[in-house]
């Protein structure tokens, strides 16, 4: 079971264990995280559950698919080329320690 590393937007870090098969989305509203609010549940049509991929990782994920970086357009905060829908980065065992930023805003 891989452990995600969510680093709040003040600073604090929480390491949470994930599924696999899960998305990083559903670990997060699992464990009570509440700097991800997921308003469309997971279908990739908000951008509520925005974060940003630690740089180390960044190239570890596959790339985002064309709906995902369209809804990207659409974050409250700042879109940077680290930022992802984290519904969108399902889990596996080679991402065991991966680290996600959550910005300071969703809506």
């Amino acid at each position: 079971m891989p452990t995600i590393r969510f680093i709040m937007a003040d600073g604090s870090e929480r390491d949470v264990q994930a599924p696999v098969g899960h998305t990083a989305m559903q670990v997060a509203t699992g464990a009570g995280l509440s700097g991800i609010i997921a308003e469309c549940g997971g279908s990739a049509m908000c951008a509520t559950c925005h974060v940003y991929v630690d740089d180390a990782w960044t190239a570890r994920l596959p790339e985002a698919l064309s709906n995902e970086r369209e809804m990207l357009e659409c974050t409250a905060a700042e879109r940077r080329a680290n930022s992802r829908l984290s519904c969108q980065i399902r889990l596996d065992d080679a991402l065991d320690g991966l680290v996600l930023h959550l910005p300071e805003a969703q809506q």
